[in-house]
């Protein structure tokens, strides 16, 4: 199939933009490459050192005639999606080994869950944690003892901090191995609705507690189609995982098997042998353009509008906002996974998944086919689904028709005939929203707005009925990354939808975050600049009648005389310390916008 001529158009215009950066990335990567496998260069008490604890490896990493596997690790128990990974080290140094190779724990990340800070002080680090993970990737492959390297990770911020990290290391393959997502328990519609009567007050703590726990209740990623899951669909998409290993759940015979395979895949991979694939040939821009389709295709998480930007640019590659949002308007909607519909990732799986939508948007010419990946040349290579038949790891063609048109559905009969993302400017400001879950008619509201400066006011405004009635456009603003690290506010999602069910007409404008669970109201996010940057959302007042406009793209503030206004400014001094807040002054001063990919890292 001819590729789709915007599909063309913007692959070029990205190609064009980067040409320069990426050319002299690409030049660093070829430099690192030609200096060979490292640590037959270190001296012999280097040497010593990084190969004293190997065991039975430790003569023939100091031969160094075999490939050495890096393993960097998000492991902790307390989360879910992440709890699994404490047993891939040594499955992978036992595949490894078993193979004629070695493998070390090159080092570990930190890895926070989003979903126990959300609302919370410690929010507040969240998106700076991406940074800090691809600075601690950065130091656990430092020791350059490493051919290639296993990246565990699934959650928001984790994928794309090692992906940043492993394109500093581009010259190396890598492959990301994945967790899976937990079993199915209470659907998430449910626990939605527990959520809405507890923000109304007809629920108690210990049903709200309850609700939750029969949600989330076992190891692996959660099972709404959020940040993390969209960060797995990523990885098929771009090339990094084993075709449709994203949504196997963990501790399953197949789950190991396709860790095991993701390893030996790994080293064999590697300058030392006849197929050296590294990460900075599979991350081009033809791989982040398919990563952009993919997004849209599955309405994924609006926080990959700022975590695609920031991991291209590590690569040299620069993405703007507008390659997201044309490509969405030729973008057919062919998922609806929870929030976006009632299905959750494990019913999604089942129907075909994205080895079937991959097949589609393939057909439709909407997926650039000859990429390099993990699993070989082109991107076909992603419709096949993997099967342990008699113990053995085998890859056969996926379900070639949707198993349940409910939950996906052929790129000639979708949801919606474009993508899940619009791009709204106006003399607000340009944001961002996922309208994907947004019904057609709340998609446009116009209102009179009220101003906060922080989510907990939004909230005590509504327990004291301010509310009740009307129609309201809910501004908050001094969420940025400048100013307190640009939390999620998807603590407001329950008491929002609250209005909206009461026929409200009602959005949400900030320069803050939503989250990848945000759903059914409106909400235009990431607005820059923020408030703190000069934004003119500092200048809005309480009354100012707001127009937000997801079809026609616009983010106006109907106002007269409204850039003449002072800025308002606001004590942000609370949001400085506490809960590790103090140790990052730094990177609020030094943080780029929304729109550049919220990164302390500039230009690489």
């Amino acid at each position: 199939m001819p590729l789709h001529p915007t599909l063309q158009r913007v692959t070029e215009r990205v190609i064009d933009r980067s040409a320069p950066t990426r050319r002299r990335y690409l030049d660093r990567m070829a430099a690192a490459k030609s200096q060979g496998p490292a640590r037959a260069h270190l001296s012999c008490s280097g040497q010593a050192h990084a190969f004293a604890a190997a065991g039975p490896d430790q003569s023939r990493l100091a031969e160094a005639s075999v490939g050495n596997l890096g393993i960097v690790t998000a492991y902790n128990d307390m989360l879910s999606a992440h709890q699994p990974f404490e047993t891939y080290p040594t499955l992978i140094r036992d595949a490894v080994r078993a193979a004629g190779g070695t493998a070390q724990v090159a080092g570990g990340v930190p890895a926070m869950c989003d979903g126990v800070t959300q609302g919370e002080a410690g929010m507040e680090l969240s998106l700076f944690s991406r940074d800090v993970i691809a600075m601690a990737t950065g130091v656990a492959l430092s020791h350059n003892v490493f051919d290639a390297a296993v990246f565990l990770g699934v959650c928001d911020k984790i994928v794309p901090g090692l992906i940043i990290a492993a394109q500093s290391f581009g010259h190396m393959p890598a492959v990301f191995l994945p967790a899976g997502p937990m079993t199915s328990g209470l659907s998430n519609d449910e626990k939605a609705k527990v959520r809405q009567r507890f923000a109304a007050g007809e629920a108690t703590r210990e049903e709200l507690l309850a609700s939750e726990m029969a949600a989330y209740h076992g190891p692996g990623t959660c099972t709404f189609y959020g940040t993390a899951n969209t960060n797995q669909m990523l990885m098929e998409f771009m090339g990094l995982h084993l075709p449709g290993s994203s949504f196997v759940n963990p501790n399953t015979p197949l789950r190991d098997a396709l860790t095991v395979e993701g390893a030996k895949r790994a080293l064999s991979l590697s300058a030392l042998g006849n197929n050296y694939t590294p990460v900075c040939n599979i991350l081009d821009e033809k791989a982040f353009v398919n990563g952009i389709v993919g997004l849209n295709a599955t309405g994924g998480s609006t926080n990959l509008l700022i975590h695609l930007i920031a991991m291209a640019r590590a690569g040299g590659i620069v993405l703007d906002w507008e390659d997201f949002c044309d490509l969405s308007e030729v973008t057919p909607l062919i998922a609806r996974v929870y929030p976006n519909g009632l299905a959750d990732v494990n019913h999604f799986h089942a129907a075909g998944g994205l080895g079937f939508m991959i097949g589609e948007l393939l057909k439709a010419g909407l997926l650039h086919d000859d990429t390099q990946t993990v699993a070989g040349e082109g991107l076909e290579n992603y419709t096949h689904e993997p099967k342990l038949i008699d113990g053995e790891l085998t890859w056969q063609p996926g379900a070639g028709t949707s198993l349940n048109d409910k939950i996906v559905r052929p790129a000639s009969d979708p949801f919606q005939e474009t993508g899940g993302l619009s791009r709204l400017v106006g003399n607000l400001g340009t944001g961002v929203m996922k309208v994907s879950a947004v019904a057609p008619e709340h998609r446009v509201v116009e209102a009179p707005c009220r101003v906060f400066h922080d989510q907990d006011q939004v909230k005590a405004a509504f327990k004291a009925g301010e509310f009740a009635d009307g129609d309201f456009v809910i501004v908050v603003r001094f969420q940025g990354p400048k100013a307190n690290g640009m939390p999620e506010l998807h603590s407001l999602t329950p008491l929002l939808g609250i209005m909206q069910g009461r026929g409200q007409k009602v959005a949400l404008v900030t320069d803050g975050r939503m989250s990848g669970a945000s759903g059914k109201v409106p909400s235009a996010i990431h607005v820059c600049p923020e408030a703190l940057d000069g934004g003119v959302i500092a200048q809005v007042q309480d009354g100012d009648v707001i127009r937000v406009d997801a079809v026609a793209g616009q983010l106006e503030v109907l106002a007269d005389g409204v850039l003449d206004r002072p800025r308002a400014t606001a004590d942000l001094s609370d949001n400085h310390w506490g809960v590790g807040r103090d140790m990052f002054h730094a990177f609020r001063n030094t943080v780029g916008s929304a729109n550049t990919g919220a990164t302390v890292f500039g230009d690489f």
